[in-house]
């Protein structure tokens, strides 16, 4: 009885270690790409939303950028939001 709840034990550790390689590793990966990306924004790049929105970024903030949507017509957006930059993707 006992040898049967090591083994359970086993393959629940087990479980677990591949869930935590194959899903949230890369997971940690890809947020800290996309962190880095996110606070390296500058004016002038070409930058798409997760919304599909492109636009160009015409002003950084702390925690938004002003994007540029069309002449005369800027939206404000959160970082967060941007998905990548346009032509990376």
């Amino acid at each position: 009885m006992q040898n049967q709840w090591i083994q359970l034990a086993i393959w629940f550790v087990l479980f677990i270690g591949i869930f935590y390689v194959f899903i949230i590793m890369p997971r940690k990966k890809q947020e800290k790409k996309h962190q880095e990306m996110v606070s390296a924004l500058k004016r002038g790049e070409k930058v798409v939303t997760i919304g599909g929105i492109k636009g160009e970024i015409a002003k950084v903030k702390e925690e938004t950028v002003m994007l540029k949507v069309s002449d005369n017509v800027e939206i404000e957006m959160l970082k967060k939001a941007i998905a990548y930059k346009d032509g990376e993707q």
